[in-house]
């Protein structure tokens, strides 16, 4: 099935990556900024802001591109398990990248790493997040979970006048999974919540 893509959407989508992208370009600037003091005390630290956070604006380019960019094709970069790996370094969010989601067409690995952004959102202090072959994700940790707005935005309920920067990566994950055939439901369970694409 193919689905007219509002403009909004893509608008909303390109705000929030560049929302997610905007602190730590910042904190390079910062850096440089130090880095032209005079005081030789702030050199040390300038370096590893710039350092720091060079890493972590590639991790999240990286992961973004095949999440949200991949247009088919060979895969150029980092395999999804990888990009998946860098995106939660240094986050309180543990992620199992099942051995066998690695066997799956990069179309279902795109999708699932769109289910995983998702997810990650529902975990706003932390927790723990595993990724099942089956496209199903188990995600456990404090707090209520996604968002109403959220889960409406996976089943792609709301019309795109709706939708806003916060919403937007849900329906994408859910416009992803009707391109395969598939439509995303979750569920709360005891300390955490299920992510699923299942058969349209």
């Amino acid at each position: 099935m193919t689905r007219h893509i509002d403009l909004r959407v893509t608008e909303l989508l390109a705000s929030r990556l560049c929302h997610d992208l905007i602190g730590p370009v910042s904190a390079i600037a910062n850096g440089v900024e130090l880095l032209a003091d005079e005081d030789p005390s702030f050199i040390g630290d300038a370096v590893a802001l710039v350092g720091e956070s060079a890493r972590k604006v590639n991790r999240r380019l990286q992961f973004f591109r095949f999440a949200y960019g991949f247009g088919g094709g060979g895969l150029t970069g980092l395999a999804p398990y990888q990009l998946v790996a860098e995106f939660f370094a240094e986050t309180p969010i543990d992620c199992a990248y099942d051995d066998a989601v690695r066997e799956l067409p990069l179309d279902r690995q795109k999708l699932a790493c769109a289910m995983l952004a998702v997810a990650a959102e529902g975990l706003p202090r932390g927790g723990r997040i595993v990724l099942r072959p089956d496209l199903e994700i188990d995600a456990s940790g404090d707090g209520p979970g996604p968002a109403p707005e959220i889960r409406a935005a996976l089943s792609l309920t709301p019309p795109p006048s709706e939708l806003n920067s916060r919403s937007v990566g849900a329906y994408f994950a859910g416009l992803l999974a009707e391109k395969l055939g598939r439509r995303l439901m979750i569920a709360d369970r005891p300390g955490g919540f299920r992510l699923t694409a299942v058969a349209a």
